[in-house]
């Protein structure tokens, strides 16, 4: 279940550093947006591993 809400927040984050780009933010705002959406979906993944 959390896995899908993080890949949500990930697919969120994507879009919002898009719009940062078509806007003409800075660069360092597109990549902590890329960035954080990374996190994301490692964290994503990270839940769907069987605990040991």
């Amino acid at each position: 279940m959390w896995s899908l809400v993080l890949m949500g927040v990930a697919g969120l984050l994507v879009g919002g550093a898009i719009s940062f780009r078509q806007q003409k933010s800075p660069r360092w705002v597109e990549v902590v947006f890329y960035i954080l959406a990374g996190m994301s979906l490692l964290a994503a993944y990270l839940l769907t591993l069987p605990a040991s």
